[in-house]
């Protein structure tokens, strides 16, 4: 079955299939190599954080910033994509995160922390270009085959991500050798990653598959500019989107499903490393220059494992959500995942003294963030008319960026106030109610009459 029309195809001279396989494997080569820098953001950037600032109540700082820099950048890499194509798009936004991977290092050498927010901000541009890969995995795509060619893609996020926890040990090594601190190593690795990526795509990924699915729809390569750009323009319309998304009871679930899921998320694991740190060592700071000491490597790799098998939790089993999805339903899924998130934070909270119960907390945490997450994006897609879904998925990504920046920005004051424990109840209560009103809305949907 051939994905366009074969008059189109002919006249471009060009094998869309083929090129759509490529594609694939490109982005999902790129995805590797860029999740490294995510992974070691979310595994020190807290303990960088209250290092250069000196108090805990600052831990949350760096996921905040990058989670906003995610959002504040996710509608205009959107509208470059629409003019320039994907290719300028995804560079220019890993480009910036490799900018802030090594203004991070600049950061714990100068022991400057308003330089260290700085870079998280340049790090979020790269957190919303790889959240637009999914999307580009799937422009060539044919219909049957689109699951297929995003999960692919999401599968190499799963791998990046989870391996750069894990290179906190020779990250450390790598830094010491060359003479920087052992909590900036991890970064060498983050900016080597971003830029081998940043390359790939941008020798690689050619032709662009947005610019080329248009004009094969097309026809007509002026046509395509100017449906890009129209596009573009739409992907702007804030106000349009949450209007779509306020007319209808289902998208309004959705939408509070999701945010509700990544905000939750957010707060717990941006504290999970600090929590750990004073859980083995004690308190961070100490140093006569008013800066916390440093953690030690054991416990670095200890906050690795932890969060590469949280983030694992996130991506790993997300098919196996999308299939629960299909098959069970979507409030059935939404359901699920808050419940998960219900007990994850009870494992964590109670557990709090204990590392093994804090990390089956954390993995469980990511699993009820994938089955919400995936369920409540398809249910917002399909509670919206046609014209609408591509510009209320773009408000949807945004306000859950806001909602990890909410949730990790006050999580470091929640934290101090009430705890650890304190944290996960407050999350608690969030699922709690999301949970009732996905109940309320099954049980209307039981109580209505049957369509004739």
């Amino acid at each position: 079955m051939k994905i366009f029309d074969a008059t189109a195809v002919n006249s471009t001279a060009l094998d869309p299939q083929r090129i759509q396989r490529r594609t694939v494997w490109v982005l999902s080569a790129a995805q590797l190599l860029s999740g490294i820098g995510s992974g070691a953001s979310l595994s020190v950037g807290s303990l960088l954080a209250v290092q250069l600032s000196g108090s805990n109540a600052w831990a949350g700082s760096v996921t905040t910033t990058m989670t906003l820099g995610a959002a504040a950048a996710a509608l205009p890499l959107a509208g470059l994509a629409g003019r320039r194509g994907r290719r300028t798009s995804l560079v220019t936004g890993l480009l910036a995160a490799m900018a802030g991977a090594l203004l991070v290092i600049v950061s714990t050498v100068t022991l400057n922390f308003p330089v260290l927010l700085a870079a998280a901000a340049l790090l979020g541009l790269g957190t919303a270009a790889n959240l637009q890969a999914r999307f580009a995995a799937v422009d060539l795509a044919a219909p049957e085959h689109r699951g297929r060619s995003l999960a692919i893609v999401v599968w190499a996020v799963t791998i990046g991500a989870v391996a750069g926890p894990n290179l906190i040990r020779p990250g450390a090594i790598v830094g010491e050798a060359l003479g920087l601190p052992a909590l900036a190593g991890p970064f060498v690795f983050s900016a080597a990653g971003l830029a081998m990526a940043a390359l790939l795509l941008l020798f690689g990924l050619r032709p662009d598959p947005l610019l080329l699915a248009a004009r094969l729809r097309s026809g007509s390569p002026a046509e395509a500019g100017a449906k890009g750009t129209s596009a573009a323009r739409r992907q702007h319309g804030l106000r349009h989107g949450l209007r779509a998304i306020k007319a209808s009871p289902r998208a309004r679930l959705a939408l509070l499903a999701v945010i509700a899921a990544h905000g939750c998320m957010a707060a717990v694991m941006s504290m999970t490393p600090l929590h750990l740190q004073l859980l083995t060592e004690g308190p961070l700071a100490g140093m006569p220059d008013g800066h916390a000491h440093a953690a030690s490597t054991d416990v670095l790799v200890l906050i690795g494992f932890t969060i590469s098998l949280h983030i694992a939790g996130m991506y790993a089993l997300s098919p196996v959500m999308g299939w629960l999805t299909d098959k069970t339903g979507r409030l059935t899924v939404i359901l699920l995942g808050h419940g998960l998130i219900l007990v994850s934070v009870l494992v964590a909270g109670f557990g709090q003294s204990q590392p093994v119960l804090v990390t089956v907390g954390l993995v469980l945490l990511g699993l009820g963030w994938s089955a919400a997450t995936i369920a409540g994006s398809t249910l917002l897609a399909e509670s919206v008319g046609a014209d609408d879904r591509v510009l209320v998925q773009g408000v949807s990504d945004t306000m859950m960026g806001v909602a990890g920046a909410v949730g990790a920005g006050f999580s470091g004051l929640v934290m101090s106030g009430v705890g650890y424990q304190g944290l996960n109840l407050a999350a608690a209560a969030v699922a709690l109610a999301v949970l009732a009103a996905a109940v309320g809305a099954a049980a209307r949907d039981r109580s209505a009459p049957a369509p004739a």
